[in-house]
């Protein structure tokens, strides 16, 4: 049996068993015919739930403001049931609900990296819907959160190092989402094509949560666990946001494919039990039955495959060399940087190793070198020694060097600017980006003031990053590339600015010392292999410690470097100017199913409030 609400009369049973004397949860039944056929006998609409499906009585928070001083006034009474006694029962009647939604949750962190077991996010989706289907609000959201908090705790627990306080507070943070999720898909279970306004409603709750709190955290979207599936392609045509819901929308049929097999099978059990022969029009009856299962299975192979009809643009108009410098670092975790120029000299000398190479024919010398973010763990502008190592690197390549360095900010005393700079070799330092999504609470401390007192952990991060306000295209050596740095890659605004501005490939400089061996490089991995081919662009990626990649615009890692080992990846990138359907149509297919997702609530809570007072007359 597919994982649905319980009997009215169960949840209804709930509130009254106990109370002495108490009056029956149901008015009895006059005598006299049943008020409906058998439900064999009967054809049902596609919306309809059979009787065994149908919703959980509300409980007394979510019935009538009058039921709900009526409750109050039982749990008063000497010898009534307590409001403690009433929460129990209600924990122990959502009980199996809310661990098969623990369970559901988990099946979506393994869908991600670094475990990639990509169908599992959409068989994650159905059974979240199949759980809030035909719920209260109240229960949907519940349940919905029972699904997100295991889900972002174990998705985001590279956070430990900072620690499990952090990992918690984040987790039911981003689980707020979901809850309202959760409420959104139980009310819209009732409408007629509910597959579709929930998959809609899973690309409302992904934008809400991309721009808030203090700027949105986009991770655990949808599309960023299915970068290497078969709805990979339709990023080039909506983005994320288009991927995110056909993963939802064939989650949502795979669950209506469900319901309506499960109800053909109920229907089968009656005819067995009436004991009869099954005659013509049974038979009939039973194919006709059987069309909706058909139908939505079919429908949600269409979904899946629909990827591969999409073309994905890699043709190249030219190509640069480059070289991918991965010094190394010695201490992962929060104390990473260690003591002063240490992760400087550590790029430095592989950056002279990479020339010496050059120079005795064992490397192809390139266009241009990246180094990653923090490459330089000194402001270059403030410390000689800094800018005279860098200096050394750059003159002895021979090409400009991509260097990433924390700099003093010029205009504001106390802030500091995470740059990606162009250092030529014969001009030194020019051209620079600065970071434009700070992290909060890890560049920067929002209320500083207050939450240091409170959380003495805050006073690691001594000075806040401040933001930059333009786009990181850069001229580096013959190639016009768009710098983006760590985090920036999960946002979408970002990056598609970045090559509307006129970047030809993209350059992902990244810090993962913190975080290495824990997960969140190969998820920072997948952001770039959807980006690639959501913009047609390659993506460089260039860490500390790794993972150092280089993606081709179509979304295959073609060279990658091994955590924690000094590397150099030397390899030539294609420079594409065409731009996708995805770049043209920006935010407006997310806007427009968002909004979808939203009005399809709206309507389900007016019909639901239209049909009150019918229902009220007739008890």
């Amino acid at each position: 049996m597919p994982p649905g609400p319980e009997t009215t009369a169960d949840a209804a049973d709930g509130d009254t068993v106990g109370r002495p004397g108490g009056p029956s949860s149901r008015s009895p039944r006059p005598p006299g015919p049943p008020a409906r056929p058998d439900a064999s006998d009967r054809p049902q609409a596609d919306d309809e739930q059979p009787e065994a499906d149908a919703p959980d009585a509300p409980d007394a928070s979510d019935a009538h403001p009058d039921a709900v001083s009526a409750a109050g006034d039982t749990a008063s009474r000497p010898g009534g049931p307590t409001r403690l006694t009433r929460l129990l029962r209600l924990a122990r009647r959502e009980a199996r609900r809310t661990a098969l939604a623990v369970v559901a949750g988990l099946a979506l962190t393994a869908s991600f990296p670094p475990y990639d077991l990509w169908p599992l996010s959409f068989v994650a989706v159905a059974a979240l819907a199949l759980l809030t289907r035909g719920r209260t609000a109240r229960q949907g959201a519940w349940t919905g959160f029972a699904f997100a908090l295991p889900f972002f705790f174990f998705l985001l627990r590279w956070l430990h190092v900072v620690g499990y306080d952090a990992v918690f507070g984040l987790s039911v943070v981003e689980a707020l989402f979901i809850a309202l999720l959760g409420a959104g898909l139980a009310v819209t279970s009732r409408l007629p094509g509910w597959p579709l306004w929930g998959a809609c409603l899973w690309v409302a709750q992904e934008w809400a949560r991309d721009r808030a709190p203090f700027g949105g955290f986009p991770w655990g979207r949808l599309a960023f666990a299915n970068t290497g599936s078969p709805f990979t392609p339709l990023a080039a045509l909506g983005g994320a946001p288009l991927v995110t819901f056909a993963v939802a929308l064939t989650g949502g049929l795979l669950a209506c494919a469900v319901v309506a097999a499960w109800r053909l099978r109920a229907s089968a059990g009656d005819r067995v039990r009436a004991v009869r022969a099954p005659s013509a029009g049974d038979r009939v009856r039973a194919v006709r039955a059987a069309l909706p299962a058909v139908e939505a299975a079919a429908l949600a192979a269409a979904v899946v495959l629909a990827g591969y009809a999409v073309p994905v643009p890699t043709k190249a108009v030219d190509t640069v060399d480059i070289a991918i410098v991965q010094g190394n670092v010695q201490n992962p975790g929060m104390n990473f940087l260690g003591r002063p120029m240490m992760i400087l000299n550590n790029h430095v000398d592989a950056t002279l190793a990479l020339a010496k190479d050059i120079k005795a024919g064992r490397a192809k010398k390139p266009d241009l070198v990246i180094w990653p973010e923090n490459s330089s763990d000194l402001d270059p502008f403030q410390y000689a020694e800094a800018y005279d190592r860098i200096e050394e690197a750059v003159r002895a390549v021979g090409v400009p060097v991509l260097v990433g360095a924390l700099v003093d900010h010029p205009g504001k005393p106390g802030y500091v600017d995470n740059q990606g700079i162009v250092w030529d070799p014969v001009k030194g330092p020019g051209a620079s980006y600065t970071k434009q999504h700070p992290v909060p609470f890890g560049e920067y401390v929002p209320f500083r003031q207050q939450l240091s007192k409170v959380i003495t952990r805050l006073q690691r991060v001594p000075r806040d990053f401040y933001p930059g306000d333009h786009t990181g295209v850069l001229r580096i050596g013959p190639a016009r590339l768009g710098d983006v740095i760590c985090f920036e890659v999960a946002y979408d605004e970002i990056v598609h600015d970045t090559v509307m501005a006129g970047a030809r490939a993209l350059v992902v400089q990244t810090n993962n010392a913190t975080y290495g061996r824990t997960g969140q490089p190969e998820q920072q991995l997948a952001m770039s292999r959807l980006r690639a081919v959501e913009h047609g662009r390659a993506v460089v990626t260039a860490a500390t410690s790794g993972i150092s990649a280089v993606v081709a615009p179509d979304g295959k890692v073609l060279h990658r470097s091994a955590e924690f080992t000094r590397d150099v990846i030397s390899t030539s990138i294609p420079l594409r100017d065409e731009i996708t359907v995805a770049d043209r149509a920006g935010a407006a297919p997310e806007w427009a199913l968002a909004m979808v997702g939203l009005l399809s609530c709206a309507a389900a809570i007016m019909i639901g409030r239209r049909g009150r007072p019918d229902e009220k007359g007739q008890q």
